[in-house]
């Protein structure tokens, strides 16, 4: 039950009446867990298992009940009976006796499932079905308040006055998904929901406000604020007609709409309306910054197989349920299944355009079905305003303990390089229903198949990696002193004279003591570092007279730039996908990290079906090895240097932007919006777009989880690159190093990034006797 206490100047009601107020301004959801009614099959939760039950036998149950159940067995044995059904209240709606009997109805609705058992030990997440509509109701006096839907931007103002003493006004609020069609076409577009607001009391001295946060902003520019306007139309009926009220005040995303002439039911709709499109706009979208939400839904509890749905929304409110009715079975169709909201992004689109849907498993043990991997969201079905949805079929491998994992969302917009990528943690797996549900033994029994052994040669073949000296062909002599009473991380510290090895010409920009400089990668007496490009003079290697403190073997050079990795932050489930899948020869990775011998007994993965799953399995040895010993091996380091002994340099290049992103992302918290302006300009209706999704239940973000709209935001701004992971990391730390109170002060390891960047060239021509692509 959604409960919120924003309204005051009510009071409780008696036993007798529908309780839509049991205290103070209470907003009451219509979607509760656990109603009491007077229906003759809802029966104690305690009870639903009774044999004796014939309207509710053991075969009708949702496993929604079944986990009730287990939760209320584990926390809560002793339960009490529920209080008392809820009583009719007559003078409710009695003027319109259909009405009243349809809101009942809706009130009511929890859809029964009759899957048997046995299909339901393999899917239980079929079976969970309740109602979702969120319809809130609050009763307020003459003193006034205000209403908030759940998981929303709508509020309802209520002001002093509004009723006389001592009467009463019930406000309801309601969310349909699906906005009036008639309202999106070329000349205009919806950018809320199809809002129901229902009053008890049309004795009325006051009017009421309207407060939606909406969609879409009108540009700046002087054709777009004079050519379109969003506006707030009403109606009395559901379809229409609808009147465009006058009475609006609009502030960038917000619009606050007076309502004088009041009904027992209206339906209020928020739109962008353009007078005219002039050329060079095509249609009302290019008038405005247009946001787009999408959500990720699925079952409460992940199983071996099951459903996730991506949606997209053409307006803010993403419920926490939503009902899905094209589920489909073994080719049958199922019963409309309520889905959990996992996850939630949202986006600006400047234009409606299809958009590519891919859904990735970063987890081993999971994956999406390959026809499914991939869909598209066409043109047209955005600028409908509907909710969009496709359905996305996860399926575990092999018969192993269920667990959560992480998948990645992609969104990519056809026809720009505009690329939105989020990830979503699923639920935990179902809590075991053994001495509930008897399973048959030959369900119980899950036995394992294996392939025929698979031909050990690999489709890439590595180059192998030489342990020799440096080939350097350009030097520099310091022409001046230079060490440093605080040491910092990656500069070097060198003598008038000293002769250093430059790792290319290529510069860094990057802070110094205090300033930005421009840096040489360089080596003097076996270490990697940078050296100011104004203190050294660059000279050839036929020039330089003395050049043994800067000799430096290819092995040393891979340890070094690789130490960043260290202290850089990652995502043990990300790492494991990406490489898994990005390594094409499980013996050369097991080679350098010295697990080849080992691999000759293991017969349980030499029979694994792909060479992704043997990859795999190489990566979890060596992280189940650094951390029983996790004092003299880290992970992540061993990991970058062997697949840089392998010339795996595009796959490192990844890893190295990906791990930037997120450390970066930790490291910043709050400060990332001074970031996302000095990066990319971002307004702030921009920022707070990142941030609605993680926003908490007072509005605001959380300080310890300002990171999710920073890594968003990061990973973002970085798919505009493509490829050119170089750019990303020297942009990011300029930024960075812009910034007032700069990270990368204390935060060094994003310049050791780069470093580690731009030293691949000459590894590859040091380290393998010849390049070859990965």
């Amino acid at each position: 039950m959604e409960v919120n206490t924003s309204s005051s100047g009510t009071d409780s009601l008696t036993s007798g009446e529908i309780p839509r107020s049991r205290s103070e301004g209470t907003l009451i959801d219509v979607d509760d867990r656990t109603p009491s009614g007077s229906y003759s099959d809802e029966l104690d939760i305690d009870c639903l298992l009774r044999k004796t039950s014939a309207r509710r036998s053991g075969r009708s149950k949702s496993v929604s009940d079944f986990l009730d159940i287990v939760n209320n067995r584990r926390f809560n044995p002793r339960k009490t009976t529920p209080q008392n059904p809820m009583a009719s209240d007559m003078a409710w709606l009695q003027n319109d006796r259909e009405a009243y009997k349809m809101a009942w109805l809706s009130h009511r609705q929890l859809t029964r499932s009759c899957l048997d058992l046995e299909a339901m030990s393999h899917s239980p997440g079929w079976a969970q079905t309740q109602a979702t509509d969120i319809h809130v109701v609050c009763k307020l006096n003459h003193e006034g308040g205000s209403v908030h839907l759940p998981d929303s931007d709508i509020n309802i103002h209520v002001p002093v006055g509004h009723v006389l003493p001592g009467e009463f006004q019930e406000v309801g609020l309601k969310a349909i998904l699906n906005p009036p069609s008639s309202f999106n076409n070329e000349m205009s577009s919806t950018v809320s929901p199809l809002i129901e607001l229902t009053l008890s009391n049309l004795n009325t001295r006051e009017a009421i406000f309207l407060e939606v946060k909406v969609a879409a902003k009108v540009k700046n520019d002087p054709l777009s604020q004079v050519m379109s306007g969003i506006a707030c139309f009403l109606s009395l009926n559901k379809e229409g007609p609808f009147k465009k009220l006058e009475n609006c005040y609009t502030y960038q995303d917000t619009i606050q709409v007076k309502l004088t002439d009041l009904s027992h039911v209206m339906y209020a709709v928020i739109a962008v309306q353009a007078n005219k499109i002039q050329p060079p706009a095509t249609n009302v979208w290019d008038y405005v910054h247009r946001t787009v939400s999408v959500g990720i839904y699925g079952p409460k509890h992940i199983h071996p197989s099951f459903t996730a749905v991506f949606t997209v929304f053409g307006h803010n409110y993403i419920p926490g349920k939503l009902t899905i009715c094209d589920i489909k079975k073994r080719g049958k169709n199922m019963p409309p299944v309520v889905f959990q909201l996992w996850g939630k992004h949202t986006f600006l689109l400047e234009k409606p355009q299809d958009l590519n849907i891919s859904l990735v498993s970063c987890d081993p043990d999971f994956e999406v079905k390959m026809e499914e991997q991939s869909k598209k969201i066409k043109e047209e079905e955005l600028k409908t305003g509907e909710m969009v949805h496709q359905q996305f079929l996860f399926s575990m491998l092999g018969c192993k303990e269920m667990h959560f994992f992480v998948f990645l969302v992609q969104i990519k917009v056809s026809k720009s390089s505009q690329v939105m990528q989020f990830h979503v943690t699923t639920p935990d797996p179902a809590p075991k229903l053994s001495g509930i549900i008897n399973r048959p033994k030959r369900l119980q029994n899950c036995k394992e198949i294996k392939s025929e052994p698979w031909l050990l040669t690999p489709t890439v073949k590595y180059p192998k990696f030489q342990d020799k000296a440096l080939s350097v062909n350009t030097y520099g002599v310091a022409l001046k002193t230079v060490l440093r009473q605080n040491k910092i991380d990656y500069l070097l510290e060198y003598f008038k004279g000293d002769t250093i090895a430059l790792l290319g010409e290529d510069k860094i920009k990057a802070v110094g003591q205090t300033k930005i400089k421009e840096w040489y990668v360089g080596v003097l007496r076996k270490k990697i570092g940078l050296v100011h490009c104004k203190n050294i003079k660059v000279i050839s290697k036929e020039q330089a007279m003395d050049a043994a403190d800067s000799e430096l073997t290819t092995r040393n050079l891979v340890e070094q730039i690789a130490l960043p990795f260290k202290k850089l932050t990652y995502i043990y489930s990300v790492v494991l996908s990406t490489v898994s899948e990005s390594v094409y020869d499980w013996r050369a990775l097991a080679e350098v990290l010295g697990y080849s011998h080992m691999f000759l007994d293991d017969s349980n993965e030499a029979h694994a079906d792909k060479e992704s799953e043997r990859v795999a399995h190489v990566v979890k040895r060596m992280k189940e090895d650094c951390h029983a010993n996790k004092k003299k091996r880290l992970f992540l380091y061993e990991l970058i240097v062997a697949l840089l002994k392998i010339d795996c340099q595009g796959l490192v290049a990844r890893l190295t932007q990906d791990t930037i992103i997120l450390t970066s992302a930790v490291k910043l918290g709050k400060y990332w919006r001074e970031l996302a302006e000095k990066l990319a300009r971002l307004t702030k209706h921009q920022i707070e777009a990142y941030e609605v999704p993680h926003r908490g239940k007072n509005g605001a973000v959380a300080l310890e989880m300002m990171w999710k709209p920073a890594y968003d935001f990061l990973y973002t701004w970085a798919a505009h690159y493509g490829d050119s992971y170089r750019d990303v990391l020297q942009d990011l730390q300029s930024a960075l190093d812009k910034m007032k109170n700069p990270v990368t002060k204390h935060w060094r390891e994003l310049t050791g990034t780069l470093i580690l960047v731009n030293c691949m060239e000459v590894l590859r021509a040091s380290a393998f006797s010849k390049t070859e692509e990965e």
